[in-house]
């Protein structure tokens, strides 16, 4: 798997590299700011983004910027943003145009090798990863304004893990419960929102994170 890497500060950049390429990835560029995010993601052409949302010289939203382009040059570039805090607008962008193969995830989470690499790896294959508290804070969001009212608490917390891209079969063992059980609160949840419900887990994880924007 070839990773473009774009992070400014050097010690969590050569980390991340060191941590990709000894789970068996190969880094094709690791760059330190916006230019040479953009060339690199034209020239290397990889296999999945791994990208800051702020870099210089503006460490605004150069990052992010960087990579909704590319995907609109390569739509389906698959692109897992690292961000220090919880950004709503920026999820909220990052997941509109629906393509899949998008996560966004905090920094303290690439403290934890197993996660990162997972989070890549799902990424890479064309997956949604969320960061759970960027899937708290859309949630309480849509909470407040009602939109999840009809939901059971059971229902809440079954829409949490699948917002942040759990599987069926990951979903019941985190619950401790059937997979039989999970996919009736699924489809439980898809009537109660109006969702047209998918097979296609990825879909299924976009469809109610749009519903939750509205």
């Amino acid at each position: 798997m070839r990773v473009v890497l774009a992070e400014d500060l050097f010690l969590l950049r050569d980390g991340l590299t060191r941590t990709l390429q000894e789970h068996g990835c190969e880094v094709v560029a690791a760059v330190d700011n916006h230019p040479a995010l953009v060339r690199a993601l034209r020239e290397e052409r990889p296999d999945v983004a791994v990208i800051d949302i702020r870099l210089p010289p503006g460490f605004t939203d150069e990052g992010l910027r960087a990579a909704l382009e590319a995907r609109r040059e390569r739509p389906g570039l698959p692109v897992l943003i690292l961000s220090q805090y919880v950004e709503q607008l920026y999820a909220q962008e990052l997941l509109a145009g629906g393509e899949g193969a998008v996560g966004y995830l905090l920094k303290d989470r690439v403290t934890h090798t197993a996660q990162f690499v997972d989070a890549v790896r799902t990424v890479a294959a064309g997956g949604t990863v969320l960061d759970p508290q960027v899937v708290a804070r859309l949630l309480a969001r849509s909470e407040a304004r009602g939109n999840t009212a009809a939901l059971t608490p059971r229902e809440h917390e079954v829409l949490r893990l699948m917002a942040e891209g759990r599987s069926n079969a990951a979903i019941a063992t985190a619950l401790h419960f059937s997979e039989s059980a999970v996919a009736k609160h699924t489809a439980g949840i898809f009537a109660k929102l109006r969702i047209e419900p998918s097979a296609d887990d990825n879909r299924r994880v976009l469809a109610v994170l749009a519903y939750l924007r509205r």
